[in-house]
């Protein structure tokens, strides 16, 4: 059988081609059998909206059951958040999640969750993955007869969550704040939970498809159209919120209907925790992310520190250290007083609480950050290359040979997890191999969009030049 090798999050694959249940089996032995050796005896499974997720599921744990693991088994499609949430719920040791997040429609994957409620550390995760076997195991017990044997049991993780997110936000002052909402659930597992939380919220794509109809549902502008129509043509709505297919990302709008990238959103968010809750703590972000988180952290005395991309380097940390506000460029986003996890409904329903206390609309906060920081944009593209081309441009940058883009010189090159080149303290370009799709990333921030687009399209050609 072919090897298993988990990526930046979690093992993914296409279905029917390499995720299948053979391969579900094995992935879940090896985790079932690093969990025997660790005497760890609960885990919590959930999967979301993608195709088979319940089937994989069920097939996932009856292979803990063979290993006499109990399993508290999500009865419904539920968000990552949740899974993770549970896992410090129910006091349990690990959570599998059956999702591949914003991948397309044809990938599903497999997330492991520690015991304090985030994703499992680097470390452990290769241990697990050198217990991978060879081959699947053989005949299992039936869900029925791990049920009877009371290894399984079913939970309402969602109904869990939502009963936290009632005991920590004033959901009162939202509701009676005026600020009309849109969510836009891209067809994933957020598409309960926020009808719920929010009943007068406008709702786009919140019913069960799981071809997501053909759009991988990841939250960023060119994916988010009609959420953003929406709210330019609608003058009485004020927030815009999005998130990918297990929603531990978030994609934001102003009433305006101009997006709010993550960048902004991690500004804000250390804005809300430092200025109005009066909270401190480490700053922590992806490579990727903007330095002007580093200008509002040293403005506020706080300590950053930057990571390879992957949310799990910010919850490596987050476990060990005193964290206010951790997050990455692709929407990942966590926040003091939360789980050490990325989520996406919680991380939207903070800066909902941020403009509800304060009376202001995300344009005018934003105004306010600017004041400290300077103004920005960012963007990023996402090239499809071949394999080759991708490897020699990433050559190229390594051995130090993109020295200008667009006639101007290259100032400073980080390598952290990708390359970052910086033409000014305003202006760089990054790019990098994604971990889980044949794609290059290039990243830039310039001081408008028009100036975005252009330093984009000059790093193309800056890039691929002589190859």
């Amino acid at each position: 059988m072919k090897e298993i090798k988990f990526g930046t999050d979690g093992w993914r694959a296409i279905i029917a081609k390499d995720y299948t249940i053979d391969n579900v089996k094995r992935v879940s032995e090896a985790t079932a059998k690093w969990m025997n050796l660790k005497s760890l005896k609960h885990v919590v499974i959930g999967y979301d909206t993608r195709f088979g997720g319940k089937m994989f599921a069920e097939t996932a744990a009856t292979v803990f059951c063979n290993f006499d693991i109990k399993v508290s088994l999500s009865d419904d499609f539920v968000t990552t958040p949740m899974i993770s949430l549970a896992v410090t719920k129910l006091s349990a040791d690990m959570g599998v999640v059956i999702t591949a997040s914003h991948n397309p429609p044809s990938y599903n994957g497999f997330k492991l969750k520690s015991a304090y409620g985030g994703p499992t550390i680097p470390k452990e995760i290769a241990e697990v993955e050198a217990l991978i076997p060879e081959t699947a195991l053989g005949r299992l017990k039936t869900i029925k007869q791990c049920k009877a044997d009371g290894l399984i049991e079913m939970v309402d993780l969602e109904q869990m969550y939502i009963d936290h997110v009632a005991a920590n936000f004033d959901l009162n002052v939202i509701k009676s704040s005026g600020i009309n909402v849109v969510y836009d659930a891209m067809y994933g597992a957020g598409q309960r939970v926020v009808g719920r939380i929010l009943p007068a919220a406008t709702l786009l794509h919140c019913d069960n498809n799981p071809s997501f109809k053909g759009q991988a549902p990841e939250p960023i502008h060119r994916n988010l159209g009609e959420l953003s129509k929406t709210l330019k043509d609608n003058d009485h709505l004020h927030f815009g919120l999005a998130n990918d297919g297990d929603a531990d990302r978030i994609g934001l709008y102003d009433a305006e209907g101009e997006f709010v990238d993550s960048h902004h959103i991690l500004l804000l968010l250390l804005y809300y925790m430092y200025e109005y809750k009066k909270m401190s703590g480490k700053v922590i972000v992806t490579f990727s992310v903007t330095n002007k988180m580093k200008q509002l952290a040293d403005h506020y005395g706080l300590e950053m520190e930057v990571t390879k991309i992957g949310f799990k380097y910010i919850a490596e940390i987050m476990i060990e250290e005193d964290v206010l506000v951790g997050g990455e460029e692709s929407g990942g986003l966590a926040i003091k007083g939360h789980i050490p996890e990325r989520d996406g409904v919680w991380i939207g329903l903070t800066i909902l609480e941020l403009m509800a206390k304060t009376g202001k609309s995300l344009k005018e906060l934003i105004t306010e950050i600017y004041d400290k920081v300077g103004s920005f944009k960012f963007d990023r593209d996402d090239l499809h290359i071949e394999d080759e081309k991708k490897w020699a441009i990433i050559e190229k940058a390594k051995r130090g040979d993109i020295t200008s883009i667009g006639g101007k010189q290259v100032i400073e090159t980080q390598n952290i997890d990708g390359y970052k080149f910086f033409l000014s303290d305003e202006e760089w370009v990054m790019v990098r191999p994604s971990g889980t799709e044949p794609v290059l990333r290039v990243y830039a921030q310039a001081a408008d969009n028009q100036a975005v687009r252009t330093l984009l399209n000059q790093a193309h050609v800056a890039l691929q030049e002589g190859l």
